[in-house]
C-alpha cells in the first residue's frame, strides 16, 4: 500500500524502514500468491495494474476495519492507548494546540496523536465522515451529528511593517486596512473568503498585492513592506512578534474569532477521545 501511495519502491522502503530489495521481494511474493502482477515498474517509478488497484482499494478497507476493531476493543476494555486522529486548522496548530498537546502526551504517553493540518471546513467534514476523532477549527454551523466545545478565542489582528503610517492608530477598522495594499492568505480559504465577503458587503475595493499559502509567508511579505495583512492573533504572535512588526486589533465585530473542538456524536465515545477533549478544554 505504501509503495502504491508513494509511486516508488525506494521511497516506500525508506518510509517503512526496510531495504528496497526486501520490499520488492514481499510484493513479488504477494503477486505470486494472487496470481497476477500488481505493479508496472519503470525508471520513473511504479504504477498499479488493474489488479493492483483492486488490491489497494481492498487493502485500504481492511486496514481501516482493523484499526476500527482495535479501537472498539480498547474502548470496551477502557484502555487509554492507541492512535488518536486529530485534524486542526493552521491557526490552532501554530497558536493554541502545541502546549495542550504536550500536556496530553505527558498525561497519556501510550496514546499516539496523528495530527493533520487542514481548513476549518475540512475539519468538520473529516469528523462527520469519521476520518478524525477530534477536529479543531473556526466556529461554524454544524449538523446534528457533530458535537462541539469551546477551545480558544483567536481574534483577527492587523499586521503591519514597523513604521507604517497606519500603525499610529491603536485600532484599525476594515476600511482603514482596505485603504492600503494588502497581503492575502490562501486564496479561497476561509479567512480569504471572509475578508472578500466583508469587503463586498461594505463596497470596499481591496488592493491585494500578493497572496501566499501560509501565515509565516504572509508575515514575511509584510515584514519587507509589500503590504499589510489580516491574520488571527495566534499567527500574529507566532510569526510577527518581533520589533520589525506592528500589530493592531481589527475593530470589527466579525473579527472576534472563536476556535471550537469538533467530534462525531458517539455513544460511548472512546476513552482516549474523551481524555483528549478534556485536556484541550482545560
Amino acid at each position: 500500500m505504501t509503495a502504491a501511495r508513494e509511486g516508488s519502491l525506494a521511497r516506500a522502503a525508506e518510509k517503512e524502514h526496510i531495504a528496497t530489495s526486501a520490499l520488492s521481494r514481499r510484493i513479488a511474493d504477494l503477486e505470486q500468491v494472487l496470481g497476477a502482477p500488481l505493479l508496472v515498474r519503470s525508471p520513473r517509478g511504479i504504477t498499479l495494474t488493474e489488479a493492483g488497484r483492486i488490491v489497494l482499494a481492498r487493502g485500504t478497507q481492511l486496514e481501516a476495519e482493523l484499526q476500527s476493531l482495535a479501537r472498539d476493543v480498547q474502548a470496551q476494555a477502557g484502555h487509554l492507548s492507541g492512535t488518536l486522529r486529530v485534524v486542526a486548522n493552521p491557526s490552532a496548530i501554530v497558536g493554541y494546540l502545541p502546549e495542550r498537546l504536550r500536556a496530553f502526551r505527558e498525561d497519556y504517553p501510550a496514546i499516539d496523536v496523528a495530527l493533520q493540518e487542514c481548513s476549518s471546513q475540512e475539519v468538520v467534514r473529516a469528523c462527520l465522515d469519521d476520518q478524525a476523532d477530534v477536529g479543531i477549527g473556526v466556529k461554524v454551523d454544524v449538523p446534528a451529528g457533530i458535537e462541539t466545545w469551546f477551545f480558544a478565542q483567536d481574534p483577527l489582528m492587523v499586521v503591519l511593517p514597523r513604521g507604517h503610517s497606519a500603525a499610529q492608530q491603536q485600532t484599525l477598522t476594515f476600511a482603514d486596512v482596505a485603504a492600503h495594499p494588502m497581503v492575502a492568505i490562501q486564496s479561497g480559504g476561509s479567512l480569504d473568503r471572509m475578508v472578500r465577503t466583508k469587503a463586498a458587503e461594505a463596497n470596499l475595493p481591496l488592493n491585494v498585492c500578493v497572496a501566499v499559502n501560509s501565515f509565516d509567508a504572509v508575515c514575511r511579505m509584510v515584514e519587507v513592506g509589500l503590504g499589510i495583512a489580516i491574520v488571527p492573533k495566534s499567527a500574529a504572535s507566532a510569526y510577527a512578534g518581533t520589533s520589525r512588526f506592528a500589530r493592531r486589533p481589527l475593530a470589527e465585530a466579525w473579527g472576534e474569532r472563536e476556535l471550537r473542538l469538533y467530534a462525531l456524536r458517539k455513544t460511548p465515545r472512546l476513552p482516549s477521545v474523551d481524555a483528549f477533549i478534556s485536556t484541550l478544554r482545560g
